[in-house]
């Protein structure tokens, strides 16, 4: 299941891919138009800010935006960065692979086959959406 931080943050990126210019939004409009707690949000928008995809302005006129194209931003690279790995299980990961403790063998495991299939279904999905295919539509999330 999709964490709170998860989908808090997706909505608070479509919000800044929306705006103009890229104009620097206050927490507190994105909280109040998006329905989501302002400290909740301060947390989320400051992980995205470290990680390179937002920028800040203080003072006047200041607040969080865009620092790529909202084209340039892939659903692989936001759910990486709030959610962890893609995979549901570790042993199908591509990023954080790890071998399951209870499992002898992989490649006669069911969870796994199918848990690879999940994985790539998913990534094929992640992959081919960036935050503008979100941001032109009038997708609710």
């Amino acid at each position: 299941m999709l964490s709170k931080k998860t989908k808090y943050g997706i909505k608070a990126l479509v919000h800044l891919a929306r705006q103009e210019e890229r104009m620097p939004v206050q927490i507190s409009t994105i909280s109040k138009s998006e329905n989501i707690s302002q400290k909740f949000l301060e947390s989320i928008l400051l992980t995205l800010r470290k990680n390179g995809m937002l920028g800040s302005k203080k003072g006047k006129g200041g607040g969080y935006y865009l620092l790529k194209d909202p084209n340039e931003i892939p659903m692989t690279t936001v759910m990486r960065l709030l959610e962890g790995p893609i995979a549901m299980v570790p042993c199908v990961s591509l990023n954080f692979y790890e071998k399951c403790s209870d499992c002898p063998d992989e490649a006669s495991c069911a969870v796994n086959k199918i848990m690879l299939k999940v994985r790539d279904n998913t990534l094929e999905i992640f992959r081919n959406t960036t935050l503008a295919d979100l941001s032109n539509t009038d997708v609710t999330l």
